[in-house]
């Protein structure tokens, strides 16, 4: 069996070791900000707060936080703190929505995402020898590039995939026998609905490890996913404005929520309505700090993920929550709060349906209306009663468990889009009316 791969010495460092580098880098960040980035200087400027405040890391929560309204006000470029001779590359939202964010990165910027990255494969159990197969899209997206970058840094023999051409991409997990997949959860259900549909069983795979991010995912579509492809699951966490992936990652022999590789990233979680500062524990917003970023320091970045902070387990470092809904994500049907995941926890009960869906909220008349778009489990040989039994159950548990009425509309088979990005899983027509 081929050797696990070592841990950086901060993974097994001591509290107080951590606690002393994240203030030391913390000052060095939050001055780097002010002195660099006048958008930051303004807004210090503005709460009255300067870079010699702080004292201790809680001193950080008397400072504004940065939003991704900021970010859009000073697109392309408006918040980078060095010239641009010393961007060595630029990455992007998708932009679904207004104008994209822009983040830049300095060369030592690029070495400490790949660091980063690496650190997360090898959490996830990653061997000296293994190949992996990179499923995220190349480009703009920082999901591809940054898992590509990390897994030579780590070692691995890299397959730079990236998304679509399902069929090909079994062809050559098949074929090439990586170890390890990186993708995210939603496409690789794709993969292994491509896996049946070639008459092969995804969990005679060679595929020994997913590492899954992008989009929220909940426990029993993990549970799911392992099942079905005979792999280990871990969620990595990460988003572009703070750097890409690789802020934070499971541990394989844990599988307990991320662990936030705090000598780079300073967690905060905030009351999501006031701002306030939560201990460890609470349930809130998570917010970052980067504590080592050179072309876009980002200072309490509100991420509108919903978490909590845990203590650490498999490494010292503090762990999130496993995120499944962000706040922006949260529906308000008929004056209840409902987040997707909460529907997808109760469709994976019911084994004659597949765990792809879609949400349809509409108007009739003054009312909300919520749809939710199913299709059948083609791995089960459910006759048309147990479909129309599993389709009851899940709205009844929709209404009983969640306290709103639902339409379950039962598609065909692969009768949801599916994505090779971020799946799409609510579509809110309400404003159209």
């Amino acid at each position: 069996m081929n050797a696990a791969l070592p841990l950086d010495p901060i993974e097994t460092a001591s509290p107080e070791e951590l606690r002393a580098l994240q203030l030391e880098r913390l000052r060095w960040s939050v001055r780097h900000a002010y002195e660099n980035s006048p958008v930051y200087r303004r807004k210090f400027d503005e709460a009255g707060v300067h870079p010699d405040d702080i004292k201790t890391l809680a001193d950080l929560g008397r400072f504004p936080f940065t939003t991704k309204k900021d970010l859009r006000d000073n697109y392309p470029f408006g918040m980078f703190a060095v010239p641009g001779d010393q961007i060595s590359r630029i990455h992007a939202s998708s932009g679904t929505t207004g104008k994209p964010t822009v983040v830049g990165y300095t060369a030592r910027d690029i070495s400490n995402w790949a660091d980063l990255v690496a650190r997360s494969i090898r959490a996830a159990g990653a061997r000296r020898g293994d190949k992996i197969h990179i499923s995220y899209g190349y480009g703009l997206f920082t999901g591809g590039l940054g898992a590509h970058y990390g897994a030579e840094r780590a070692g691995l023999t890299v397959i730079p995939f990236g998304g679509g051409q399902t069929e090909k991409q079994v062809q050559l997990i098949q074929d090439f026998k990586p170890d390890i997949i990186m993708v995210t959860p939603s496409y690789m259900l794709s993969i292994a609905d491509e896996f049946e549909k070639q008459g092969l069983d995804p969990a005679a795979s060679s595929l020994r490890i997913g590492i899954f991010g992008a989009e929220p995912w909940t426990d029993d579509m993990r549970a799911a996913i392992e099942k079905r492809m005979g792999i280990t699951a871990v969620d990595i966490y990460g988003l572009s404005e703070v750097m890409g992936p690789g802020v934070a990652s499971e541990c394989a022999e844990t599988k307990d929520g991320p662990t936030i590789w705090e000598d780079h990233f300073y967690p905060e979680i905030i009351n999501p309505e006031t701002g306030e500062v939560l201990p460890d524990g609470e349930f809130g917003e998570l917010v970052f700090t980067s504590l080592s970023k050179e072309a876009l320091p980002i200072i309490r970045y509100r991420t509108r993920d919903l978490t909590r902070l845990l203590p650490g387990t498999a490494r010292p470092m503090r762990r999130m929550e496993k995120i499944t809904g962000r706040s922006d994500d949260m529906m308000i049907v008929r004056g209840v709060n409902v987040f997707p995941s909460q529907i997808e926890e109760l469709l994976l009960k019911q084994p004659a349906l597949a765990p792809h869906y879609q949400i349809l909220l509409s108007k009739d008349g003054p009312l909300d209306c919520l749809t939710v778009r199913v299709e059948p489990n083609p791995t089960v040989r459910a006759d048309p009663v147990a479909l129309e039994a599993a389709r009851t159950a899940l709205g009844y548990d929709i209404k009983a468990l969640i306290g709103v009425t639902a339409k379950i509309d039962l598609l065909g088979v692969n009768g949801i889009e599916r994505s090779v990005g971020k799946a799409r899983r609510v579509i809110d027509e309400r404003a159209r009316g």
